[in-house]
Parts: C-alpha cells; sequence; structure tokens
C-alpha cells in the first residue's frame, strides 16, 4: 500500500480517537454508497455530523483543510443527503473537518466544527 495511503488512514484512527475522547459517538467510517463517500459520521447529542478527515505529512504546501474545496463539498453533502435518507435520520446536521498533521513523528489535532454549510443549489 503507498505510503499516502497509510498516513491517511493513520490520521482518521488518529481523527476517531479524538472525537472519542470529545464524547462524540461513532456511527460509521469510511461509509460508501456507489460513488459517494464520508469519511466519518459521527453523533453528539441531538446532532448528526458528517466529518472530513485530512491528514498531511508538514504544511509546506497548505493546510489540510484547504483541500476542502467546493467541488468536495458538494460531494460531501450529497453523500450526507444519500446517509441521511438511506438510514431514515432526522436529527440536526453539521459538517466538520478534522485535520491532522504529521511532524517529526508528532501529531496535531484540529477540529473545524461547522467548517462548511450546504451549498445552496
Amino acid at each position: 500500500m503507498a505510503k499516502h495511503h497509510n498516513v491517511g488512514r493513520d490520521g482518521e484512527d488518529i481523527a476517531a480517537r479524538y472525537l472519542e475522547g470529545e464524547g462524540y459517538m461513532i456511527m460509521d467510517r469510511n461509509w460508501r454508497c456507489g460513488h459517494k463517500e464520508i469519511d466519518m459520521v459521527v453523533r453528539n447529542e441531538n446532532t448528526i455530523v458528517f466529518v472530513e478527515v485530512k491528514t498531511r505529512c508538514g504544511t509546506e504546501y497548505g493546510n489540510p483543510e484547504d483541500a476542502v474545496n467546493f467541488r468536495k463539498i458538494r460531494r460531501i453533502v450529497n453523500s450526507a443527503d444519500a446517509y441521511l435518507r438511506l438510514h431514515s435520520i432526522d436529527l440536526d446536521v453539521r459538517f466538520d473537518i478534522v485535520t491532522v498533521v504529521v511532524e517529526n513523528g508528532e501529531f496535531k489535532v484540529e477540529h473545524i466544527k461547522e467548517a462548511f454549510y450546504p451549498p445552496i443549489e
């Protein structure tokens, strides 16, 4: 497996542990439905949170959250809609980003709540 896949998987594991430590319940990880994909679905009280995890080795090429562009946001929102419909979930919804930056064997986690809102189309 390519090194970047290991970094991404490790980042998602770190993000999951972080969110659990913050009181979130992990409902799904790497959920897929056809071409739709969500990194993590978590619940916090009466809110379901769709989490995009971005992991990078350093920030010399920009911050991890910068990779979540408009096109990616549309894909996440469409995937979230499919997830909610499939599971008949009627809760408040939020979209977060968790970034994991790995440098010199250390990692830094940042949780960006309400990172974006669904675009109006």
